[in-house]
C-alpha cells in the first residue's frame, strides 16, 4: 500500500507544539511500514460524507486524518480530536468531474455562512487602497465604513462550464455565479487551489485559463502533483515532515513544474515577483539533471555564501532518500566556486584584494600620474564598473571599450589620462600577487574557458540578477557546450548589487527560453500589493527582455501591511514592540519573526524595538529568536511577520552610496537598487508587515501609499 502525503497535512502538522509533531510522525512511520499494525487504531469518520475518510489515535487528544483506499493510503490532516473530526466531516477527497484532477472539497452546505469581511478593499486587483499612513496602528475600519451598495457579479461572463474547466467543485458553483468582489476574497480560500489561482487571474486579467486536460491516473495531474505527493521510502517521508514550512519543495505548481521539465535549447531563464517560487524551480532542475543522467555533475550557485547554505539545506529536503545523488552537486557562492576551481587548475590558493587596498591603490596612482581633475568616486565607479569589470588590460582596449549607460561621456585624452591610473593600479596588484574580485573571475574563465571537459554537466544560477559581467562570462567559460547547461532563476526587481548589462553581448541569449511565474505562494495579497507599488509595472533588461510584473495573483488573503511615521526613536520603538507583541500573542513564534533595517548603524535601533516587545534575538547561543538584520541579509528568507525599522530620510537611500555617485546615471541605479532593497524586506513576510521611520521618513515610503497610475 502506497503513503501519499498531501500539503493539507503538512500545514497543520506545522500548527502543532513540538512535542504534538515529534508523537504524530512516530505514528506516521508506523503507518507506512505496517498499516494493519496491531498498534494503529482507526474509526471511521461517521458524519463525513466520505466514507473513505479515517481518524487515526496518535495520543489521547490528537488524531491523523487519513483517505484509505484499497491500495493507498493519503495522509490528509491532523489536529486535536474535535478539530480534526470536524475538518474530515467537512470535506470530501474526489476526482474533479471535469478536469480529472484528484481534490479534497469543502462541503459546501457544511460550511458556516461565509461573511463579508468588516475592513472592505477598494479594489481587489491593481492597486486597490492606498496603505494608510497612521500612528494609531491598532485602530481599524469600522462596519460603518463598508459601503451598502450593489457590486457587479465578477464572473457574470462565465458559463457554468467555463468554471468547471478550472476545477470549481459543482456544489460551489451557485456561490462564485453569485460573488462580487468583496465576496470572492472571502469564497477564494474555500475552493481548491487551481480554481482559486484561475478566478484571481480571471478577476486581474479578463483572461481564464482552463486547467490542464485529463490523465489516465488522476494522481499524475498536474493539479494533483501540486497537493499531493507519493511517498517512495521512509527517509523521504521523514525529510518531508520536517519542514512542514517548507512543503513548497515537495509540491510543485503546474506552471513550476512546466518549467522545470521543459527541454531547453539554449540558456534558459524563469523570473517572477518575490514568491513566486524561482528557487523552488532552480532546486527541481537540479533534481531533473541528476534524475536523467546517473553521472551528472551539478553546479548549484547564487551570490552569497548565507544563500549557498539555504539552498543546500532546501536541496537535502529533495535528497534526503538518495543520499549518493546529493553528492553529485556543488553548492557555492559565485566567489567560492571561483577560489576553488583555480585553486584546482593551479594548486594555490588566489589571494583576493578588498575594497580597501583598490582604493588607496586608485589614490595612490592618481596622485603619483597628476590626474586630479576626477574625484575619487569617479575613479573607483570607472575601475569597478568599466575597467576591472570588463577586464580592459591595455589603453587601445580602454579606448574601445563601450560605457554601457555611462553619461560622463570621456573623449580620447580623458581616457589616456586615466589609463595612466589604471595601467598604475593593474601593475601594482601584479606586484602583489593579489587578483580583484572580478580578475579572480577572469583568471578562473581563462583557465577553463578552453578545456574540453568542464568541471560541470549542468549549472543552475539563483538570484540571477545579481550576476556581474565576471561572474557571467565565468559561469558561461565553465559550462558544458549543451543545449541545457546553464539556467538562471532571478527578479530584476530585486537586482541590489550589480548594474545592468547585455547577456547577448556576452554570449548568453536567454530570450524565447525565458519563463515568468505568476502565482505568489509565499506573500499575502496585502503585502504583495503594498510592496509592488515599489517598483514599476514592468522592468526590461539591456537585451530587450522584459519582467511583466502585474497579473501576479496572491492565494491567500492577510492583513494590511501598517506603515508608522514617528516623532521620534521612542515613539518608534513603542510601535515596533506593540507590533511584535500582537504578532507573537497570536502564535507567531519569535523565530518566524524577522527585523530590519538598512545598515549596520541601524542594528541598534531594531535591538530595542525587540528587547522592548519582549522578544529573544537570535545568536549567543539562542535559536528560536528574531532575527535581526542589515536588508540586505534578507534576501533569500521568509518570515511569517516581518519589521522593518529605520526608514528614515537619511537613512534610505543610503547617503554613503549617494555620496560615490559618479553621475547621473549611477544615480539612477542607486535609487532603483536603494528601492528594490526596501521591496527584498518587505517581500521577506507572509502574513503580516510593518514599517516605519522617524517624520518625514524615507521618500520611498510614500510610494507605498500609491497604486499604479
Amino acid at each position: 500500500m502506497s503513503t501519499v502525503l498531501s500539503d493539507t497535512f503538512q500545514v497543520a502538522l506545522g500548527k502543532l507544539t513540538n512535542d504534538e509533531q515529534k508523537q504524530v510522525k512516530i505514528t506516521v512511520f508506523d503507518l507506512q511500514t505496517d498499516p494493519s499494525g496491531p498498534g494503529l487504531k482507526f474509526h471511521r469518520i461517521d458524519k463525513s460524507k466520505d466514507e473513505n475518510f479515517w481518524s487515526v489515535r496518535v495520543s489521547r487528544d490528537i488524531r491523523i486524518i487519513v483517505h484509505k483506499l484499497k491500495d493507498s493510503l493519503a495522509l490528509v490532516y491532523v489536529d486535536h480530536h474535535d478539530d480534526a473530526y470536524k475538518w474530515a466531516e467537512r470535506r470530501r477527497m474526489e476526482v474533479h468531474e471535469k478536469t480529472g484532477a484528484l481534490q479534497i472539497v469543502e462541503v459546501r452546505e457544511r460550511v458556516v455562512e461565509i461573511d463579508a469581511p468588516i475592513a472592505v478593499q477598494a479594489e481587489l486587483f491593481g492597486g486597490g487602497s492606498p496603505l494608510a499612513t497612521r500612528s494609531d496602528i491598532g485602530s481599524s475600519p469600522t462596519a460603518s465604513s463598508v459601503s451598502t451598495e450593489p457590486q457587479p457579479k465578477l464572473f457574470a461572463a462565465l458559463s457554468e462550464d467555463d468554471l468547471l474547466s478550472v476545477g470549481v467543485p459543482r456544489d460551489w458553483l451557485a456561490d462564485i455565479a453569485a460573488a462580487d468582489e468583496e465576496r470572492f476574497f472571502q469564497l477564494a480560500g474555500h475552493l481548491p487551489s487551481e480554481a482559486g489561482e484561475a478566478l484571481l487571474d480571471y478577476a486581474a486579467t479578463g483572461i481564464l485559463k482552463p486547467a490542464a486536460a485529463p490523465v489516465a491516473d488522476p494522481m499524475q495531474h498536474p493539479d494533483s502533483l501540486r497537493r499531493f505527493r507519493v511517498m517512495e521510502g521512509i527517509d523521504e517521508l521523514r525529510a518531508a515532515l520536517d519542514a512542514p514550512f517548507e512543503r513548497w519543495t515537495v509540491f510543485l505548481h503546474p506552471a513550476q513544474r512546466g518549467v522545470v521539465e521543459r527541454d531547453y535549447s539554449g540558456p534558459a531563464r524563469v523570473a517572477g515577483s518575490a514568491g513566486t517560487g524561482k528557487t523552488v524551480v532552480a532546486l527541481h532542475r537540479v533534481m531533473r539533471h541528476l534524475r536523467r543522467e546517473p553521472r551528472a555533475r551539478i553546479l548549484l550557485t547564487t551570490f552569497s555564501e548565507p544563500l549557498a547554505r539555504a539552498l543546500g539545506t532546501k536541496l537535502d529536503l529533495l535528497t534526503s532518500d538518495r543520499p549518493d545523488v546529493a553528492d553529485r552537486v556543488t553548492i557555492g557562492a559565485f566567489s567560492a566556486v571561483a577560489r576553488d576551481l583555480v585553486t584546482l587548475a593551479t594548486g594555490r590558493t588566489p589571494r583576493v584584494a578588498d575594497a580597501g587596498i583598490i582604493r588607496a591603490a586608485l589614490s595612490r596612482a592618481a596622485e603619483s600620474a597628476g590626474v586630479v581633475e576626477f574625484s575619487p568616486q569617479f575613479l573607483l565607479s570607472e575601475w569597478e564598473h568599466v575597467v576591472d569589470a570588463w577586464g580592459v588590460t591595455s589603453a587601445e582596449a580602454y579606448a574601445e571599450v563601450p560605457r554601457m549607460g555611462r553619461k560622463s561621456r570621456l573623449g580620447a585624452r580623458q581616457r589616456e589620462r586615466l589609463w595612466q591610473v589604471f595601467a598604475a593600479v593593474r601593475e601594482s596588484l601584479n606586484r602583489q600577487g593579489v587578483l580583484t574580485p572580478a580578475s579572480l573571475f577572469a583568471h578562473a574563465a581563462e583557465l577553463y574557458g578552453e578545456r574540453v571537459e568542464k568541471p560541470f554537466d549542468a549549472i543552475i544560477v539563483d538570484e540571477a540578477q545579481d550576476l556581474g559581467v565576471p561572474e557571467l562570462r565565468f559561469l558561461a567559460a565553465i559550462a558544458p557546450v549543451r543545449g541545457d547547461a546553464l539556467f538562471f532563476a532571478g527578479d530584476l526587481g530585486q537586482r541590489i548589487f550589480q548594474q545592468p548589462f547585455s547577456w547577448k553581448g556576452l554570449g548568453v541569449d536567454v530570450r524565447g527560453r525565458s519563463a515568468t511565474l505568476k502565482v505568489n505562494y509565499r506573500t499575502s495579497h496585502q503585502i504583495r500589493r503594498a510592496a509592488d507599488r515599489l517598483l514599476p509595472k514592468s522592468v526590461r533588461d539591456v537585451d530587450g527582455l522584459e519582467d511583466e510584473r502585474g497579473g501576479t495573483v496572491s492565494v491567500f488573503d492577510g492583513p494590511e501591511p501598517q506603515l508608522f511615521l514617528a516623532k521620534d526613536e521612542e515613539a518608534e520603538t513603542k510601535a515596533a514592540a506593540a507590533f511584535l507583541k500582537a504578532a507573537t500573542a497570536d502564535g507567531i513564534a519569535p523565530g518566524e519573526i524577522g527585523l530590519f533595517v538598512r545598515s549596520e548603524k541601524e542594528l541598534a535601533r531594531a535591538r530595542a524595538c525587540a528587547e522592548a516587545g519582549g522578544l529573544p534575538i537570535q545568536g549567543d547561543g539562542v535559536v528560536d529568536g528574531i532575527v535581526i538584520g542589515t536588508m540586505h541579509l534578507a534576501k533569500g528568507l521568509e518570515f511569517r511577520a516581518v519589521a522593518v525599522v529605520a526608514c528614515d530620510e537619511d537613512v534610505l537611500p543610503l547617503p554613503a552610496r549617494i555620496d560615490d555617485v559618479a553621475d547621473e546615471f549611477e544615480l539612477d541605479e542607486v535609487m532603483a537598487t536603494e528601492r528594490q532593497l526596501l521591496y527584498v524586506a518587505a517581500t521577506r513576510a507572509r502574513d503580516r508587515l510593518f514599517i516605519s521611520g522617524i517624520e518625514p521618513g524615507s521618500e520611498f515610503l510614500e510610494d507605498l501609499t500609491k497604486a499604479w497610475i
